[in-house]
């Protein structure tokens, strides 16, 4: 049956900075949603400790999504990267919408062309990232290949509230992707540099936020059509 009410969508965060970026891109393009926050700021200081995504993070992502279903979610959107193999987990086991951050956006650039350029503020996201663009780059047959720069120091001046040094930072690192098709911001809170790397690059620049919500919306009308 249609959901009569309004669509509930729970946003599940790692980090505090990621929040803005998502509520502009429902604003842009689903206003109809009711958005609830769940923000853990403890995950991503604790996921930058592990190699690899440790048992107990596993088990600590899947808790939030089965706490959002409890708050009568209608589907969950992460905004975390550093989490895949944790939200495809509870995507598989619960019977609604379960969405990572990045698959539209990597869809997009599959898109524009076979080489691509990504910037991240994360490191410890790249691997997984990385892993899931060869993928699907495989799943579409598109011989895509990803090149990844870590611009650490922009995390911490957006944390420290200085957004304008996170920006100019990454559009720096942008000059370095030469000969890219397009160029990823990784992670939800990337995207507010999006003009000061437009502004630099010759190429397309894509970011997750609004390509996440759009396909989100297209899922939750086919689930409940």
């Amino acid at each position: 049956m249609p959901i009569a009410r309004a669509p509930r969508v729970t946003l599940i965060h790692a980090v505090q900075v990621a929040m803005q970026p998502v509520e502009q891109a429902f604003s842009t393009h689903w206003p109809a949603a009711e958005i609830v926050h769940l923000l853990d700021d403890s995950l991503s200081p604790d996921r930058a400790r592990h190699a690899a995504l440790s048992p107990e993070l596993h088990a600590r992502i899947n808790s939030l999504a089965d706490y959002a279903v409890s708050g009568g979610t209608d589907a969950i959107l992460y905004t975390c990267s550093a989490f895949g193999e944790a939200i495809e987990a509870a995507a598989r086991r619960l019977p609604l919408p379960v969405l990572k951050p990045n698959e539209s956006m990597f869809e997009a650039a599959l898109q524009a062309g076979k080489r691509i350029g990504m910037l991240a503020t994360f490191a410890p996201s790249v691997e997984s990232m990385e892993e899931e663009f060869r993928v699907l780059s495989i799943e579409k047959q598109a011989n895509a290949t990803i090149t990844t720069v870590v611009v650490a120091d922009a995390m911490a001046a957006l944390k420290a509230g200085d957004a304008d040094q996170h920006n100019a930072l990454l559009a720096s690192a942008a000059r370095g992707l030469q000969g890219c098709d397009c160029i990823l911001l990784a992670h939800f809170s990337t995207s507010r540099a999006l003009a000061a790397v437009q502004a630099v690059s010759p190429c397309p620049v894509l970011t997750s936020p609004g390509s996440a919500v759009q396909k989100l919306q297209r899922l939750m009308a086919s689930h409940t059509g």
